[in-house]
């Protein structure tokens, strides 16, 4: 990987401060492999590393002006890659332990409607149907569905642990149900 002139990377940043948007594009193209490598070394998934780049970029372009010295700016976006990445890694993991615990939940039904085997599998058939379609809606709506109506958990907390608006909660929701609607077909 070629070596990153800080001179010059200063003074795109002075230009991007400046207001010139043709400054950012290059800055993005000088740094986007390597802010890729990281991100994808972190989260081990190509398309959480190209969400984690999205917000990188997303953030460091809304706060550039907050950039005191434009020589320091690989550092900086450094450090922004480097809490997106934790960020998108601990809600995958969050998501990754409510799924389990999902699965758990099907296990407990299974052995305790045991009686029934036929309706049973019916059941148990359309649940992983429905969690599975669930999954197939953005992530923060399918993140607010099955938290709210799987973990049976209230707007407020999902918000908190989200990190988003209870409006945004209730929007992801609202979205998501119409969606899985459209695609159950009911």
């Amino acid at each position: 990987m070629a070596q990153l002139d800080y001179q010059y990377i200063g003074e795109l940043v002075e230009r991007v401060q400046e207001g010139d948007s043709n400054a950012f594009a290059e800055l993005y193209a000088a740094t986007y492999q390597k802010q890729y490598f990281v991100a994808y070394k972190y989260l081990h998934d190509e398309y959480l590393a190209q969400d984690a780049l999205q917000e990188t970029y997303i953030s460091a372009l809304k706060n550039i002006h907050s950039l005191k010295d434009p020589k320091l700016f690989i550092s900086w976006l450094n450090q922004i890659n480097f809490r997106t990445c934790f960020k998108l890694h601990e809600k995958q993991k969050r998501f990754n332990n409510e799924m389990a615990e999902f699965d758990a939940g099907i296990e407990q039904y299974v052995s305790s409607n045991i009686d029934n085997p036929e309706s049973l599998v019916v059941d148990v058939d359309e649940r992983k149907y429905i969690v599975k379609q669930i999954m197939t809606l953005p992530f923060t709506e399918s993140q607010s569905i099955m938290l709210r109506y799987y973990n049976n958990m209230k707007i407020d907390e999902i918000a908190n642990i989200l990190g988003v608006s209870k409006s945004t909660v209730k929007r992801n929701i609202a979205n998501g149900l119409a969606r899985l609607k459209k695609i159950l077909g009911e």
